[in-house]
């Protein structure tokens, strides 16, 4: 009889300590995330599923082009591609992306551009037309979905706080025939 109710209680013990460092796991390192809507189509597709790792950012920054998610408010997170970092000036014209000046390549929206060759894929705006700033500010960051058309991001929401950030998402783990790593 003793022996089995100290059977019973390494079992409950190891169970515990399984779901303790599942939970440290989930909370503080990696964690899952359901892509909502075709905001960053062609690169994600709705109710792809994804690993978000928490880690990278608390110990290095964000990235220009890396794939975040971020608070967007209380209840929703957004997926959305960095843009601009502190301190950069942000212009569209032409479809074409220009950074401080320099005209950058966005090769993740190739194949859209080609499919969607109707017109422009994305307006012209400058950051100063949509916050009122020149510059991404200090702890900020721009952010924009790779559906140009169809994505509520940066454009709309204005530059968001690094401390929303929750981390960079560049692992698709679902559906199985998807699984990608992402850029």
């Amino acid at each position: 009889m003793a022996r089995s109710k100290n059977e019973i209680f390494e079992w409950v013990k190891a169970l515990a300590i399984a779901i303790l460092l599942a939970a440290g796991i989930r909370y503080f390192f990696f964690a899952p995330i359901v892509v909502d809507g075709e905001s960053m189509m062609p690169t994600l597709h709705s109710q792809d599923r994804m690993i978000v790792n928490k880690i990278g950012y608390k110990i290095g920054e964000p990235e220009r082009f890396d794939i975040v998610v971020f608070h967007a408010t209380v209840e929703k997170d957004y997926i959305k591609r960095v843009i601009g970092l502190p301190g950069d000036e942000i212009e569209y014209r032409d479809d074409t992306l220009y950074i401080n000046g320099d005209a950058y390549e966005e090769p993740y929206l190739d194949s859209y551009k080609e499919e969607m060759a109707d017109g422009k894929w994305t307006e012209d705006f400058t950051l100063e037309e949509i916050t009122g700033s020149k510059y991404v500010p200090d702890g900020h960051l721009f952010v924009m979905g790779d559906n140009r058309r169809y994505s509520r991001d940066g454009r709309h929401i204005g530059t968001i706080e690094q401390d929303e950030v929750l981390g960079k998402a560049n692992i698709v783990y679902w559906p199985l025939p998807d699984i990608r790593m992402v850029k």
